[in-house]
């Protein structure tokens, strides 16, 4: 039977048995690699969950803490997760609006959880023109990094390692499809290189868990570190991006973009509270200057199905859906420091949500790192860029 690759049973395992691939060594041999700019990205998970793998407190937010801990692992650059989820945002959200104004196939369903992309391929191939085409900001990330970055600092993208920081297994998988190479078929076009010189968007992906370790093998006084802050650009993010970490927030900060977009007017009431929270499946009718749609939002597979199962009866009522694979949200993921509880899934919700509310900007579109990446590069949301490094399609997959 097809796996998803979604480590729930790595959490559970009672004999630790179950492991993710290890990947510590070959992150340590390309950072001891003087010809290569390693850089990395952490997901907004990581920051409520790294740190009790660090012995703190459950969910403590250890954002600064992180950064110059990786710091001192040796990494380039360090950049921010979040940076691509206020891109997602922008590309998801001008997609929602544009199937709503042409009629496009509706509900139209979040792509951001690969082990959900894997459920869907393997169990309900006939529902996969619902998903939205974006790629997840994990890979969004690797591909404006090895081309927009790139030609920004003047480094060959041959030379350039993007590693990962994520709370997800099924990331591992996602990053070594074949069709993430966007970035290099964009310097193909532009440089001449040949298919033997191809590599992906993202090298390496370690789990929360993979991360901790290798704090702990270079003797990293965690706890005691002073605070550093992300690099720019592609370390400036929003409140949006943060909330991306828990059940409800692609949603939630959807809704902050396209509510202003459409309307032109400023969203009074930004906190979308009717989809924070643990409940299996939470709905809510929105009105977008006078358009009523009804979205939902389901977290794990078992709640996804009963929305699938629905949209293949032609009986989903929804306009969009964020679907994640983990309980809890993507704080709750395979890879998230061992034993995840609900009261600690809603520790690290907690202080997800703090990080928003203490945000100077809470909504992706008035990131002014992403405005500067559309004026310089990409154009427009769902430009021809776009098409190319953002946006991907699926496999049917089969059961067996």
């Amino acid at each position: 039977m097809a796996c998803t690759s979604c480590g729930q049973c790595a959490l559970v395992c009672p004999t630790a048995a179950i492991v993710e691939r290890d990947e510590t060594n070959e992150v340590f041999a390309d950072l001891y690699d003087k010809d290569k700019v390693v850089i990395v990205q952490t997901a907004p998970a990581i920051r409520v969950g790294i740190g009790e793998a660090m012995g703190m407190d459950e969910g403590a937010l250890v954002t600064g803490q992180m950064v110059a801990a990786l710091r001192k692992l040796g990494f380039d650059k360090i950049f921010d997760t979040q940076f691509t989820a206020d891109l997602t945002i922008m590309e998801e959200g001008y997609e929602l609006i544009h199937r709503i104004k042409s009629g496009g196939t509706l509900p139209m369903v979040t792509s951001c959880s690969p082990g959900w992309i894997k459920f869907i391929e393997h169990f309900f191939p006939k529902s996969l023109e619902h998903l939205s085409t974006c790629k997840s900001p994990q890979q969004m990330f690797g591909a404006v990094a090895k081309t927009y970055y790139a030609e920004k600092m003047n480094i060959d993208p041959r030379k350039l390692v993007v590693v990962s920081i994520m709370p997800c297994t099924a990331k591992k998988f996602e990053c070594k499809r074949p069709e993430m190479k966007s970035a290099f078929h964009y310097w193909q076009e532009k440089m001449g290189l040949q298919e033997g010189e191809s590599f992906y968007d993202v090298d390496y992906v370690l789990t929360t868990r993979e991360l901790a370790k290798m704090f702990k093998r270079k003797g990293v006084d965690f706890e005691h570190l002073h605070v550093e802050e992300f690099d720019k650009p592609l370390g400036i993010s929003t409140g949006a991006g943060v909330i991306f970490g828990a059940t409800g927030g692609v949603m939630e900060a959807a809704v902050r973009t396209a509510y202003e977009v459409i309307t032109g007017k400023p969203l009074d009431k930004i906190d979308l509270n009717v989809v924070r929270g643990f409940e299996g499946i939470k709905e809510a009718e929105l009105d977008l200057a006078g358009t009523k749609i009804k979205v939902a939002v389901a977290h794990t597979l078992k709640n996804a199905r009963t929305l699938l199962e629905q949209i293949e009866e032609g009986k989903s009522p929804y306009a969009f859906i964020e679907v994640m694979t983990c309980p809890g949200g993507c704080l709750g993921g395979g890879g998230q420091p061992i034993p995840t509880t609900w009261a600690i899934r809603q520790k690290r919700a907690d202080s997800i949500y703090r990080e928003d509310k203490l945000h100077p900007i809470r909504k992706s579109h008035e990131n002014p790192a992403i405005k500067a990446i559309y004026e310089e590069f990409l154009t427009e949301p769902l430009g021809h860029i776009s098409h190319e490094l953002l946006h991907t399609a699926y496999t049917e997959r089969g059961i067996y």
